[in-house]
């Protein structure tokens, strides 16, 4: 099968030249390669048992033709043996991406593989995120509209991408969802219509978007007497305002989704919601950001019956900031969309230079802090000893449930003190609810945490770089404590060298070592590293997956063309 997908995948990128060469014009080929490989051992000591004898790896091949009006490319997946994390259904290989797009003037369409997003994607985003094993995409198509400046439509519809159906059949490799996805957008730029709006510098933008799932009818039985009746067609629809002045940016958006019984909500036909306000402010030297969002039961699958990470129509955004330290990203929230309250906010400052705060270089502060908290519920009469087949339960708009979902709290700080020599540290407290986000606790199910992280670059010359990290994580829950250690070597800007360690000093007493080497030749990277994993969880966009503990050498290759 690998041999027919190989060669099927390069008479199909040669054949893409026919729709995008025209006469007079030329024709741009670009790519890139991606491949991520592991040679796992076994660790009992660490739970690393499952990959024993394998090779992992996880690679793909894009590729693109263009020309002034079409843009064709595809990808090649080979997942047949994937890295540690991915659901068993993820593995196999072929051709899940395949597209064309035209483009005229005021008009385009793609055929194929889309990827979009409707306003904050409270009811639509079509994405892929390779780390998480997100690709959501639509087969079918999508045509765009602009006949008049300031006005931009979008209309979609296609079978959306779950998994691989590697079969005789299906070369292609592509496991449709068992529902159908169609939707359409509209925004107005309100300040493109105005002069006076345009010379006061206002941007104004009104935006409202539709999105139905079709999911075909089946047998699903609360009880041997009763079966549900299930809706065939599921409607969502957003309406958003965003206004622009100077360094004020502002944004409300609500969007509601009609009754969807489903597997993430126990099949009950409460209608879901979701209310998003944001305010931003920016000059030099200066920001500010503060955020509210309430989401209740916005579970939005194009397969009713779908569960962990595939088969999602719509992302709500997460009210919690990303970190990049190891132990401050050791608990990340995963956004609950069952229901929650979300606030964020955030502030940032830059002392000047040659000030008695800002130092001969400047000084900068950051501050930020989440919130989040569950919905106050109340449940309606079961029938039979049941919720299936109710409206499940009651919730009041401004109602806060009684419990904490997480809490973040962090002052950072950097300083360059020479030309050489720079620093950033970091203070955070978190409050992080290990049964919500995880399903399960362990000595409690809040883990209390604070968290210290010191970082020190040092650059003796141009050519060579130095950087240290040390991060301290004190909790009485969970496993324990943790320390962490960094060494990090960067040399004629190709080449980087790099050492780790994670050490519980609680419960376990366990190191997970770590040493890569990474270098760079144009358009080339390539790293090699041996160590070990802990099992936990990789986010983004308070999106999570699980990731096994696992040891063993691994090997990494990209390259741009």
């Amino acid at each position: 099968m690998k041999r027919f997908l190989l060669l099927f995948f390069i008479p199909l990128l040669s054949s893409l030249t026919i729709f995008a060469q025209e006469e007079g014009k030329g024709v741009s080929f670009h790519g890139s390669i991606q491949t991520d490989m592991l040679v796992p051992q076994v660790d009992s000591v660490i739970g690393a048992t499952n990959y024993a004898g394998s090779f992992l790896s996880n690679t793909y091949i894009d590729l693109s033709l263009s020309s002034t009006y079409v843009t064709a490319g595809a990808r090649l997946e080979l997942l047949h043996k994937p890295l540690p994390g991915f659901e068993d259904a993820f593995a196999g290989g072929g051709l899940p991406n395949v597209f064309v797009t035209g483009k005229y003037k005021w008009f385009e369409m793609t055929v194929g593989n889309v990827y979009d997003q409707f306003g904050s994607g409270l009811i639509f985003r079509a994405y892929e995120d390779r780390p998480l094993g997100i690709d959501n995409s639509l087969r079918g198509a999508r045509i765009v509209l602009r006949p008049y400046k300031g006005i931009n439509f979008k209309m979609l519809g296609g079978m959306q991408r779950k998994y691989f159906n590697y079969n005789a059949q299906n070369y292609f490799g592509f496991d449709y969802s068992q529902g159908a996805v169609m939707g359409a957008d509209l925004e107005l730029n309100i300040d493109e219509w105005s002069k006076k709006m345009q010379e006061g510098n206002y941007r104004l933008l009104f935006g409202a978007s539709y999105v139905s799932k079709y999911d075909p009818d089946e047998v699903i039985q609360p009880d041997p007497m009763h079966r549900l009746n299930l809706p065939t067609f599921v409607g969502a629809g957003d309406v958003r305002v965003r206004f622009q002045k100077g360094g004020w940016n502002a944004l409300v958006e609500y969007a509601y989704k009609a009754n969807d019984p489903c597997n993430d909500n126990g099949y009950i036909y409460k209608p879901g919601s979701t209310a998003l306000v944001s305010l931003a402010y920016s000059q030099k030297g200066m920001s500010f950001l503060v955020q509210a969002k309430r989401s209740d039961n916005m579970n939005f699958r194009s397969d009713r019956n779908g569960s962990g990470t595939a088969g999602f129509i719509n992302h709500l955004p997460a009210f919690s900031m990303t970190h990049t330290y190891t132990l401050a990203a050791f608990y990340p929230y995963a956004t609950q969309m069952q229901g929650e309250w979300a606030f964020q906010a955030e502030a940032r400052y830059t002392f000047k230079r040659k000030t008695p705060m800002g130092g001969k270089y400047g000084t900068s502060f950051k501050l930020n802090g989440t919130y989040i908290r569950g919905l106050k519920t109340v449940e309606v009469e079961k029938v039979n000893g049941s919720l299936q087949g109710t409206n499940g339960y009651t919730s009041p708009f401004f109602g806060m449930g009684n419990e904490t979902y997480y809490l973040d709290a962090h002052l950072e700080f950097q300083k360059k003190f020479t030309k050489q020599v720079s620093m950033t540290a970091m203070y955070m407290y978190q409050q992080y609810n290990q049964k919500v986000v995880e399903g399960h606790g362990h000595n409690g199910d809040i883990v209390k945490s604070h968290i210290i992280v010191a970082d020190v670059k040092y650059r003796p010359i141009d050519e060579v770089g130095m950087r240290f990290e040390a991060q301290y994580l004190h909790t009485r829950q969970d496993k324990g404590s943790w320390v962490f250690a960094l060494y990090e070597l960067s040399l004629f800007q190709q080449c980087m060298i790099e050492i780790s360690d994670l050490w519980n000093i609680g419960e376990t007493n366990q190191h997970y070592y770590k040493v890569s080497a990474t270098y760079n030749w144009g358009a080339h990277r390539i790293q090699l590293g041996y160590g070990r994993t802990r099992a936990g969880y990789n986010c983004s966009g308070g999106v999570c997956r699980y990731v096994p503990a696992s040891k063993g050498l691994s090997l990494s290759y990209y390259v741009n063309f």
